[in-house]
């Protein structure tokens, strides 16, 4: 890729994760050879979540629309539209959509290189790779 570029969203390939939860990345190690940081979005169906996980680097996450219930090294939380949590690397947390409507975050990783470790089982994964599920 040149040295900047644009990304059309409607463009970008999902990944599906399972029960309709899609994801889909936007920058990272697939599309940009040199960025320091991994970003995209998710969208998650009425009812679905992500299982209680830790990443090896910092994230941050943004409510683009819906109602999310996020828990954060035990505390949860509930967040709105442009609401914005900070997750620190290591730290347990998961979203699920609260509402009606389908949840749609944002979010950053502070890395190039991204794992996704599932609190459950202790099983450590590359993000989006085929073992990263809902």
């Amino acid at each position: 890729m040149p040295d900047g570029f644009t990304i059309r969203y409607d463009e970008i390939e999902v990944f599906a994760r399972g029960d309709g939860v899609e994801t889909r990345l936007m920058i990272g190690k697939g599309n940009a050879a040199d960025t320091p940081f991994t970003t995209g979005t998710t969208v998650f169906p009425k009812g679905c979540a992500a299982p209680l996980h830790s990443h090896n680097c910092a994230e941050q996450v943004t409510i683009l629309s819906g109602r999310a219930e996020a828990m954060i090294e035990g505390r949860k939380l509930t967040l709105g539209p442009l609401d914005t949590s900070y997750v620190p690397a290591g730290a347990p947390h998961y979203f699920r959509n609260a509402g009606e409507e389908p949840l749609v975050i944002l979010w950053i990783y502070g890395a190039r290189d991204v794992t996704r470790t599932f609190t459950e089982t202790g099983e450590t994964v590359p993000h989006m790779s085929p073992r990263d599920q809902v």
